[in-house]
């Protein structure tokens, strides 16, 4: 506990790189959770309590500011947040930036919708909201602020790719992101109908898909508005019998079921505010408008952590906290690793938050041998383009 007044006092140096604060109590009072929540890997108010430095004797007291804090409707979570995830993402270049749109519940009382930019094997929160609601199926418009939001947050000059499972399979999703000038890849149920000239119209549960196929149809129209026309990845996995159906606004190929895979990284986000990280399911916080600002101090404790290990692997300083000989650990674990490391040996802590476009230059992986031997699906592919002649 001795060190945490130096987590803290960087803290307070990432969270004052912008003008947004109402009230600079707000701040530190976020900085005390964050160093907490580093501290004990847990989503609790009261285990946060005992790191905390100030006038205050009684450990009540530290967790009731907490209370207030999330309770404060003055606190405008992507007001705060939005400045440090524009600063991060300042050096992004022209770099593709993939978005990833997912929810995720809690306790079956509250739905958290979240879109996070998929970065090295990982999820990084953008926006978010949470909702009470007793289902992971949400409709377009409880989600639509949440796209114009993540937009303004971008840089300028990148491809943007956004991908959504099945359940945010909608035509006005696609027209949105279109609007937003986002390419996007979205897996669609197999309810769709599809037209395609020259042929009958196909519901695609009356397709007929081998394992080991893949199925590449270009210029094809869905639903029966007869939406766009856009292009279909049709897939079969051998490896798990699963079929994935692609919709996406750019011909597809191969390269759109990799794309697609990606979104499985934000699942990997949530597993970290989770059971494998923040143990967030463990918050006695029942409040839809509490658990958004809690939303808060977990994105910027996320932000700060891969940002801390990407400078981490960045200066090839990987082994001295992950044991792995290949890079075994998330961006997210070895800068938690760091950090804490860093506190015990008077090491040097990350101030600025910065995240490099570039592909990862250490991918994670088992072992080099489990590595080359498990090169990934192969497909017997077919092309079909529809477009008139």
């Amino acid at each position: 506990m001795e060190n945490t007044p130096r987590l803290y006092d960087t803290l307070v140096q990432v969270l004052s790189q912008h003008r947004q604060w109402l009230d600079v109590r707000h701040l530190k009072t976020l900085a005390w959770m964050m160093a907490g929540l580093i501290e004990t890997g847990l989503i609790n108010l009261s285990s946060w309590a005992p790191f905390v430095h100030g006038r205050a004797v009684f450990a009540q007291s530290s967790v009731r500011r907490f209370a207030r804090w999330l309770d404060n409707e003055r606190i405008d979570v992507h007001k705060l947040y939005g400045p440090l995830i524009q600063q991060a993402l300042g050096c992004w270049g022209r770099h593709t930036l993939y978005l990833a749109l997912d929810t995720s519940m809690l306790w079956e009382q509250y739905c958290v919708i979240r879109i996070s930019l998929i970065y090295r094997g990982r999820a990084i929160p953008l926006v978010w909201q949470v909702i009470a609601h007793a289902s992971s199926s949400i409709a377009y418009e409880t989600y639509q602020a949440l796209l114009d939001q993540a937009a303004t947050l971008l840089p300028l000059n990148c491809e943007v790719v956004f991908l959504a499972d099945r359940g945010f399979a909608d035509t006005a999703l696609m027209a949105h992101a279109t609007r937003l000038g986002w390419h996007w890849r979205i897996r669609i149920k197999s309810c769709f109908v599809v037209y395609r000239r020259g042929q009958r119209r196909l519901k695609l549960s009356n397709y007929e898909l081998k394992p080991g196929q893949a199925h590449f149809w270009q210029h094809v129209h869905i639903t029966d508005e007869h939406y766009r026309p856009v292009h279909l990845a049709l897939a079969h996995l051998a490896e798990n019998g699963e079929r994935w159906l692609v919709v996406s606004d750019e011909p597809t190929s191969l390269t759109t079921l990799d794309e697609y895979g990606l979104r499985f990284d934000i699942e990997e986000n949530f597993l970290d505010d989770k059971s494998n990280g923040f143990q967030l399911e463990s918050s006695l916080i029942r409040s839809a408008e509490a658990l958004t600002r809690l939303g808060l101090v977990l994105a910027i404790t996320t932000l700060y952590l891969v940002a801390q290990g990407t400078e981490v692997v960045k200066q090839d300083q990987r082994r001295l906290v992950d044991p792995h000989w290949f890079r075994g650990h998330s961006y997210l674990k070895i800068g938690w690793n760091w950090v804490k490391r860093a506190l015990s040996h008077g090491w040097a802590l990350l101030t600025r938050l910065s995240l490099n476009g570039e592909p990862d230059p250490d991918p994670a992986r088992a072992s080099r041998n489990q590595y080359f031997r498990n090169p990934g699906p192969t497909f017997k592919v077919e092309f079909v383009n529809y477009a008139k002649t």
